[in-house]
């Protein structure tokens, strides 16, 4: 930790010291400035200066942002960046004091949702997520917001959220607005939540085609379910963390002064959040039932399969033992039939009158004493 800080502090403070370029509002990526790559997007998203909740300016640059500031401080600034570059935020952190260690984290990116105080200064990570159902799976957006008494600044690192639906409609709600950058991070926590409901809807939907595909017999079920337990447990990973973010604004509600609307729309998030992870967590356990259930017929359907197939064999016996017996009973008489049949002179019993009838009792008697034991045993 002591040399992660030490790398921070060097490299901010490295910045501090370079010449800084001007950073203007960027219009489509076609007139981005020449040293951007080209497809490179616009770093600036957007750039407001309000007053009483009403936007009164649309500065070109950061520094001309902060100069509204420093001729009202009642102002609120809010700058939303996309993807900045290590020295473009270092420059933003310098114009507004912003602490290194999240500065360095908002540029390293792939932080886990938290919510972290530096004096006047609130740094929160989100992950807002979407689902596509197609591919089944839960695509997350990083939103870093840094937030102090007359500032908002936002930076993402993926195309959601979409935070221009964010702004237009607290700009179409002055009276929210102007109760600063609070309302920012409500609109914005809303906004996430929000978008967890069809996420949800999506997980719900394919929940239910996997418990018709696990009583059909379908054989790549397995994997299925699988797959949508691991995005369940990424989703469960981006929500579960927003109920310490929320109750950590709320310990802070009466030691800040947060205006009493502001604490009621928050807590009502709160209150989504919860729904959104008990239902997550239904989730979860379900998924886990469906596999012990697909686990449970695949092993009845595979001891249905060895009973067929062990009565094959068994019948298989039957028959065989059968067949046994039957030619046990045939070879005596073509053994009697066949000594005799060999016509040598010298053999006595062919001068015999009695030789003939003798030779057909003993061939009857021995096929009805092989048969009578045969028949006792089961064999016919």
């Amino acid at each position: 930790m002591v040399d992660r800080r030490r790398a921070s502090l060097t490299a901010l403070s490295t910045l501090a010291r370079r010449p800084r370029p001007e950073l203007t509002l960027a219009p489509p990526p076609a007139a981005a400035p020449a040293s951007a790559a080209p497809d490179r997007p616009a770093l600036i998203v957007d750039n407001a200066v309000y007053s009483s909740g009403r936007r009164v300016a649309t500065p070109d640059s950061v520094a001309e942002s902060h100069e509204w500031l420093v001729e009202d401080p009642e102002r609120l600034v809010w700058l939303g960046l996309y993807r900045p570059e290590p020295a473009e935020l270092g420059e933003l952190a310098e114009q507004y004091d912003l602490p290194e260690l999240a500065v360095e984290d908002a540029i390293k990116a792939h932080q886990r949702p938290k919510f972290e105080r530096y004096g006047s200064t609130l740094f929160v990570v989100l992950k807002a997520a979407r689902y596509l159902d197609a591919a089944e799976e839960v695509e997350f957006g990083e939103l870093h917001l840094f937030l102090g008494r007359n500032f908002a600044i936002t930076v993402r690192h993926s195309e959601s959220p979409d935070l221009s639906r964010v702004r237009r409609r607290l700009e179409s709600e002055p009276a929210l607005l102007e109760k600063g950058s609070e309302a920012v991070l409500y609109a914005i926590l809303d906004a996430v939540v929000d978008g967890y409901s069809p996420v949800v809807a999506g997980l719900a939907n394919d929940i239910e085609q996997i418990e018709t595909e696990v009583f059909r017999g379908d054989p790549g079920v397995s994997r299925r379910i699988y797959e949508l337990s691991q995005e369940v447990l990424e989703f469960q990973r981006a929500a579960r963390p927003l109920t310490g973010i929320l109750a950590a604004i709320t310990a802070g509600f009466d030691k800040y002064g947060v205006d009493e609307e502001l604490r009621s729309y928050l807590r009502d998030v709160a209150d989504h959040v919860v729904q959104v992870i008990e239902r997550v967590e239904g989730f979860r356990l379900q998924l886990r039932d469906i596999l012990t259930v697909n686990s449970t017929l695949v092993a009845q359907r595979q001891n249905e399969e060895i009973r067929e197939l062990t009565e094959a064999s068994i019948a298989q016996g039957e028959e065989v033992k059968k067949i046994s017996a039957w030619a046990a009973i045939l070879f005596a008489p073509t053994l009697v039939g066949t000594v005799y049949g060999m016509n040598f002179e010298d053999m006595p019993e062919l001068s015999w009158q009695l030789g003939y009838p003798f030779a057909l009792v003993l061939m009857v008697g021995v096929s009805l004493a092989l048969y009578a034991v045969f028949k006792r045993r089961g064999w016919i």
